[in-house]
């Protein structure tokens, strides 16, 4: 018999198993090609500002989500953000992307933890159908819907088109004192006007409203008010209608004009607004004008009283929302009712995913604003994880940020259950833990920026270690402790710190040497640090907060490196400085100097497009004219960093004022980064770094650092402490808050908080060198640092 004739290539749905990539070049990428098998786990390593970003994020991501808005009909496409295709010739293989990125959530004030996942929704229908006395649907505890009645028209079908009137009521869970946010604003009128004074004499203390501005003269206008006679003088009609007179129309030099008392108005113009969007004069007015305090009807919890009375076993929802998350799953496994089984078993898989991830410490109450990058990442997932989809991309970014060696390893093995259930995970990643799971590793190198964008090894974690590249080198480095320690100059003392979990914690920190505070995320470490050491005088906090900045913002003028580099320039060519600055005289007159003309779409995306008289160069052509070291401004601001060293530090461009900063930037490792490169580029991680290289030109005795070793390759690592040490070394005390081993190796005091997350930590375990703790690991921190340093 004759063999039956085998298909010599697999069958052509099988053929589909790659992503493939084809000259990419996003950003700093050099015609990239990859190819990355799917429903896989492949990790992306290199040092900061290698090209990883605009790989995954920028290319691979960034067109999966372009190719599904595509799918949507013409009309609703004109209501979603028109995507540009991305830099690159052939894509193929791609599927569904979901991006879990390390963005801080919506820090909208009705956001909890709750809303933000589908747990609140699954308790508020768990309540509506247990809860006694029942109070409505799921919608009475709900703190986003308020309690309405009302009467509407309705239509009959009896054949007569009459109408009937109908009440209706809606019943919602919202506190109606606070408006469901949990707290009032009360307004400190002192801090509005000074009585002793009148209208006309400028008695308003508030930003914006002089004495002879049209907000002044239109209370004058009114004819409510005598604009001549004190504050302090009105009769009680006159100061009602000073402060509180509900809108009301009125003539103004022959215009109709709305009228209403100064609080409302305040309210409206300062307190509607998210207080970190406001610029800082008028920040500033708010922190001292506006007290926010725990609304006395509802006591925080934005419900109305029916939503609070409703109990399952002598729990209210409130208080339901306010248990640790861990004691929570708890209680909803000891609820026995046949009736809502399947959803008792969801909201516990739900419950019991945050704890698995690490998050049981957090509670359903908590503002999702005030969680921090990796937490906000996590928490995003717990949605992912429940999903029955499959053969979907997930794209993480650094999910191992602000996670305890102990952490990672439950992290570990959620991003394999995702890639078990046949799905594509893709990791952006620098900590060896997590790189060594990976099915296929993607190296991108050999330096940060221009020095970048290229793959220097592609294939599995053992050839990666054998192939010699940086991150091959480095990851089998293991920090050893060190000989020595430094001693003490003197101590820092914190008492009775009680802020979140913290239970009543003494603690003297050591000065003038380098102390690291560890501890597994939430037990508590930065609300030690940052409740009782930052803010103290001669304290310098650097965190990872996004800068404040405008599209115009770039290095250059975030760390007052622009106004050296102007003057030299003014001196060198006698002309004055405001013509090299592109946001004053120099700015290009087509695009104000921005480089870019942006269009405002009204509700589509904007679209931004290079400006075509200065080329995105911001400048005038008549500014290009001057030079200074052979170059213009405009090339100037286009170095990178560690070039502008060399330019400013030598020759007929030396600026001392210049290259002290440039020098500070290099030492924290942001050499890569261009002086003109819009700081909305940036990763939190360069943000950080790049707020530091500011602050250390500042006069502080105290560095408080957060995390500073996120985003950072493990080359960097090094760097980063070379850079500690003379910090330390130059007499400052730096309290640094970390879990990457080498940087505890490295201290010379440790402070590890825990034993646990929650009401499990906010005790001290240990406090010595580490030497002391490795010798006898007696806490979580201890093991992994004694396995650590081998």
């Amino acid at each position: 018999m004759t063999e039956p004739l085998r298909a010599p290539h697999p069958p052509p749905p099988d053929r589909h198993d790659l992503i493939r990539v084809r000259g990419a070049r996003e950003n700093n990428l050099k015609d990239v090609s990859v190819e990355l098998p799917k429903r896989r786990l492949t990790v992306f390593t290199g040092v900061s500002g290698s090209g990883k970003s605009s790989l995954v994020f920028g290319t691979i991501a960034a067109e999966s989500q372009r190719l599904i808005n595509e799918t949507y009909s013409a009309f609703v496409q004109g209501f979603m953000p028109t995507l540009a295709r991305p830099e690159v010739d052939v894509l193929e293989g791609l599927t569904t992307a979901i991006i879990v990125d390390q963005e801080r959530m919506g820090a909208n004030s009705r956001s909890t933890v709750g809303t933000a996942t589908d747990a609140n929704a699954m308790l508020r229908v768990l309540f509506s159908r247990l809860g006694k006395p029942h109070v409505g649907s799921s919608n009475a505890f709900s703190f986003n819907i308020p309690s309405a009645r009302g009467v509407g028209q309705m239509s009959l079908e009896k054949g007569n088109g009459k109408t009937e009137k109908r009440e209706f009521t809606i019943t919602g869970g919202m506190c109606p004192r606070c408006e469901g946010m949990g707290s009032v604003t009360d307004i400190d009128l002192s801090q509005l006007y000074d009585d002793t004074k009148s209208l006309a004499e400028g008695a308003l203390t508030i930003p914006g409203y002089t004495a002879d501005g049209w907000q002044v003269r239109i209370f004058a206008a009114s004819g409510f008010l005598d604009p001549n006679k004190p504050i302090r003088n009105y009769t009680k009609q006159e100061r009602h209608d000073f402060l509180y007179r509900e809108p009301t129309k009125v003539k103004f030099e022959s215009m109709n004009l709305t009228y209403e008392g100064l609080v409302p108005r305040i309210q409206k113009s300062f307190l509607s607004k998210d207080k970190e969007s406001l610029q800082p004069h008028l920040r500033a007015f708010v922190e001292r004008a506006v007290t926010f305090t725990a609304c006395p009807e509802c006591g925080g919890t934005r419900l109305n009283e029916a939503a609070r009375s409703s109990k399952i076993k002598g729990i209210n929802i409130a208080a339901a929302c306010a248990m640790q998350i861990n004691d929570l799953a708890a209680w909803v496994r000891g609820l026995d009712e046949p009736s809502v089984a399947p959803l008792l078993a969801t909201l516990g898989q739900t419950l019991d995913s945050f704890v698995e991830i690490g998050l049981g410490y957090l509670s359903l109450d908590r503002p999702s604003g005030t969680l921090s990058g990796g937490e906000a990442q996590r928490t995003q997932m717990i949605r992912h994880l429940g999903s029955s989809l499959t053969d979907v991309t997930y794209v993480f970014d650094e999910p191992t940020v602000g996670l305890h060696p102990h952490d990672i390893q439950r992290m570990n093995g959620l991003l394999l259950r995702l890639r078990d259930k046949g799905n594509t995970v893709l990791v952006v990643e620098h900590k060896p833990e997590a790189i060594e799971i990976a099915d296929h590793v993607v190296d991108l190198g050999p330096g940060a920026g221009t020095a970048g964008g290229q793959v220097v090894f592609e294939g599995t974690v053992a050839g990666l270690r054998a192939s010699g590249t940086l991150t091959g080198r480095h990851l089998g480095y293991r920090a050893t402790l060190k000989p020595s320690v430094r001693k003490p100059s003197g101590t820092l003392k914190v008492r009775g710190a009680s802020a979140h979990n913290l239970r009543k914690v003494d603690v003297d920190i050591p000065l003038g040497v380098l102390v690291v505070v560890t501890g597994v995320a939430g037990s508590g470490k930065s609300s030690l640090i940052h409740g009782s050491v930052s803010g103290r005088d001669g304290v310098v906090t650097v965190d990872q907060g996004a800068i404040r900045g405008s599209r115009r913002s770039n290095p250059a003028t975030y760390t007052g490196l622009l106004e050296p580099i102007r003057k030299a320039f003014a001196k060198a060519n006698g002309v004055k400085p405001a013509l090299f600055s592109a946001n004053s005289e120099g700015a290009c007159p087509t695009c104000n100097g921005a480089g870019v003309i942006y269009t405002d779409l009204a509700m589509m995306a904007g679209v931004t497009t290079v400006c075509e008289d200065c080329e995105g160069r911001r400048f005038q052509a008549a500014v290009l004219d001057y030079r200074l070291g052979g170059l213009n401004i405009a090339e100037v601001l286009d170095l990178p960093v560690a070039d502008a060293v060399a330019f400013f530090g030598a020759g007929e461009a030396r600026t001392p004022a210049a290259h002290a900063i440039l020098k500070r930037m290099t030492d924290v490792g942001i050499g890569y980064l261009r002086l003109g490169q819009p700081l909305t580029t940036l990763s939190g991680g360069e943000r950080q770094r790049l707020k530091l290289a500011t602050h250390m030109g500042e006069d502080g005795g105290v560095y408080v650092l957060d995390e500073p070793t996120t985003g950072l390759h493990l080359a960097d690592v090094e760097q980063l402490l070379g850079l500690l040490d003379r910090l330390v070394d130059s007499g400052k005390s730096v309290i640094v808050i970390e879990h990457h081993q080498a940087v505890m190796a490295h201290a010379d005091w440790l402070i590890d908080l825990g034993p646990g997350a929650g009401h499990d930590g906010g005790r001290i375990v240990f406090e010595g060198t580490p030497a002391h703790l490795v010798a006898a690991p007696s806490t979580l921190t201890g093991k992994h640092l004694a396995a650590y340093v081998g």
